[in-house]
Order: C-alpha cells, then sequence, then structure tokens
C-alpha cells in the first residue's frame, strides 16, 4: 500500500517493515501471522535445552522494535518495560491472558516504530544513530529483516511442535 504523501523511499521502507510484520507479501507467512492461533504448550515449547521457544522470540521481536525506535528518535535508554534486555523473561506464570498482553506488547512497539519511520526525514537516511556502525535505512530495514528471520523460525518451530 503506497503513501503518496510520502517520500519514497520512506514508502517503500514503510512497506517492507508492514509486509515483514503483518500485510501480506509475496514471501509467506510475516511474523504476526506465524503467531496466529498457537496454544500455551506451543508458547513454552522448548526446542532443546538452553534454546528460546516462540513467546520469547516474539518478546525479542518487540524488544528490536524498541532499540530501532530509540535509535531514531533518541529516545531513552532502559524504557521498554520486560527485563532483562533483549531475550525478556516470560511472565513468571505463563497464560494466554499474559500471552494476550505481550503480543499487544508487540504491535505497540511496531506501531510506535512505524510512526517514527512516517515522520523520518529521508535526508538522514545514509547518516548513522550515534555508536552505530550502520546508516538509518540499514538500520530501518534491518528491523524488517529481523521480523521475517524470526517468523521463519517460528513456522520452523510449529512444525517440531505439531509432528
Amino acid at each position: 500500500m503506497s503513501h503518496s504523501k510520502l517520500d519514497p523511499k520512506i514508502d517503500v521502507l514503510l512497506q517492507t517493515y508492514d509486509q515483514a510484520y503483518d500485510k501480506t507479501a509475496w514471501h509467506g507467512t510475516n511474523l504476526r501471522g506465524s503467531l496466529r492461533g498457537l496454544k500455551l504448550d506451543e508458547l513454552i515449547w522448548r526446542p532443546g535445552k538452553g534454546r528460546h521457544n516462540i513467546w520469547e522470540i516474539a518478546l525479542h521481536c518487540a524488544y528490536w522494535k524498541y532499540v530501532v525506535w530509540r535509535k531514531i528518535t533518541g529516545g531513552k535508554k532502559g524504557a521498554f518495560p520486560r527485563k532483562p534486555s533483549d531475550w525478556p523473561n516470560l511472565p513468571s506464570e505463563p497464560s494466554m491472558k499474559t500471552w494476550k498482553e505481550d503480543l499487544e506488547l508487540l504491535e505497540d512497539w511496531h506501531q510506535t516504530l512505524r510512526e517514527e519511520i512516517t515522520k523520518f526525514a529521508p535526508s538522514k537516511l545514509n547518516s548513522r544513530p550515534a555508536n552505530s556502525k550502520v546508516s538509518y535505512l540499514q538500520t530501518i530495514y534491518g528491523v524488517s529483516s529481523h521480523d521475517l528471520y524470526h517468523a521463519g523460525q517460528i513456522q520452523l518451530l510449529k512444525r517440531m511442535i505439531r509432528k
């Protein structure tokens, strides 16, 4: 879906970002689609000792949307509501209610970052955030790639669980 008033570069980044998360795309299942219809036992199943489960992966994706938001806005470090960083802990008593809350957290960070991408100055795309080795363009594009990587991982985990 093209957003005619946006700069073409920002428009393409938004299309990529949305397709990776919740819009129809040629590549198949996106992140949000990979998380639909899961049961509690599927969400917390681990493929092996020390391996991440689907729920943890969803929280990890929410966290990295927050990190990219922070990089492009200069937002406050430590504002993500779950700890520890990167791979937040699951609730002490996982339930479908707490899963829905964490899905809302993922959705909220997706929309928060999306809003900032729409406002991002195209002239800054090739510059770099502070303390970063890559450009804003690479950072924004990278979070979309991150969603797709984990969508595929979740799809594989679901096949393992449902074999």
